[in-house]
């Protein structure tokens, strides 16, 4: 009997997500205890939105996805109206300096994670409506990357460099693949690092950042602590790892393990043979995407296929890409197993939508 695509995104995203709570629950136990008195605090939490995202994925797949593109400008604007409540003070919740959430309760709703959806969903339609525009810089281009610059700028004021560059680069990619001319990219190229040198240098942590980067042990009790003690965690992993609870560095070594570092603790306990498996799934999931990318004759839902899963395996090639030294320290979590409630649920209800593609462009 053969398996289809669908059921074997599902399945993967299903299974990636619950080794990432059940690692959640083994970075934070100690840390959860001493802060809470409750070891299973982040575990808990993530659980119930695991719970929440499955089900959600479920209910998108079953949706037909060309209500989207009706109500595109609908969401984008819901979407619009989030990021700007969010840096009002007093309705916006500030966490580790950064004015990006709704708290509710003990939680927290990070709408920068829904603007990702609600912006592919938008960029998606107006590809689409718009192919031959595509071809002209001023009248097909330049609008769409009007409005991407605009969320970018909300999301920089609270500020988030991690999601907004996550965002963008996922959209400009988009455009790219789209019939546009390749030498306005080298424009946007030139331009687009001009633009982030000067964002580094306007934000004495981000610069910071970029010197731990190159050289962690300047500050290694600064803002190198934290890259350092995230390769004195990968490093003693080894084949097989030191076993799974066993990890040194979550004894209040490495600060909250169970977000951004997540992928540390797993390399520590599991070895290479964890990193190979967590690799291993995400290229599954990016694979079985394409392929259903290729399948769709709708351009609509091309469009949301490809933005979708490439925003997916972008952040977690750039969480991945931090955790091991590669780039400096960007804030993004890996996507299915990184703790967070928004990001699991806008992860899962991406897979949701891409399922929904799946299902309905065959009818």
């Amino acid at each position: 009997m053969k398996i289809s695509r669908s059921t074997i995104l599902k399945i993967t995203v299903l299974a990636l997500s619950i080794f990432g709570t059940i690692m959640i629950y083994s970075a934070s136990s100690i840390w959860a205890e001493y802060k809470f008195g409750n070891e299973f605090k982040f575990f808990i939490s993530q659980g119930i939105f695991l719970i929440a995202g499955f089900i959600g994925m479920n209910i998108l797949e079953r949706i037909n996805y060309k209500i989207y593109e009706k109500y595109a400008n609908k969401i984008l604007l819901i979407c619009l109206i989030l990021l700007i409540l969010v840096l009002i003070p007093g309705i916006g919740s500030v966490r580790n300096g950064s004015r990006s959430w709704f708290g509710i309760g003990g939680l927290g709703l990070q709408p920068s994670e829904l603007a990702k959806i609600g912006l592919i969903i938008f960029t998606s339609k107006y590809l689409s409506k718009n192919e031959r525009e595509m071809r002209s810089t001023k009248s097909g281009i330049i609008p769409i990357l009007s409005v991407i610059m605009l969320f970018f700028g909300l999301i920089m004021l609270e500020p988030d460099f991690g999601t907004g560059m996550v965002i963008t680069l996922t959209l400009v990619v988009m455009i790219f693949v789209s019939e546009s001319k390749i030498s306005f990219f080298v424009g946007c190229g030139i331009l687009g690092l001009l633009g982030i040198v000067t964002l580094i240098l306007i934000a004495p942590y981000r610069m910071a950042r970029i010197i731990s980067f190159l050289n962690p042990w300047v500050d290694p009790l600064g803002s190198g602590f934290q890259i350092i003690q995230s390769l004195y965690a990968i490093g003693p992993g080894g084949l097989l790892g030191m076993g799974f609870m066993k990890s040194r560095q979550k004894y209040f070594y490495l600060p909250e393990p169970q977000t951004d570092f997540i992928f540390s603790i797993i390399s520590e306990e599991f070895g290479f043979l964890g990193v190979l498996i967590v690799a291993s799934a995400f290229f599954l999931i990016f694979y079985q995407s394409i392929r259903i990318f290729f399948e769709t004759k709708d351009l609509f839902g091309k469009y949301l296929v490809f933005g979708l899963s490439f925003g997916i395996i972008l952040q977690a090639i750039l969480n991945l890409s931090v955790v091991v030294g590669l780039v400096p320290v960007t804030g993004v979590t890996l996507p299915f197993l990184s703790y967070g409630g928004s990001s699991l649920l806008v992860s899962m209800a991406s897979i949701g939508i891409i399922l929904s593609v799946a299902k309905h462009n065959k009818k």
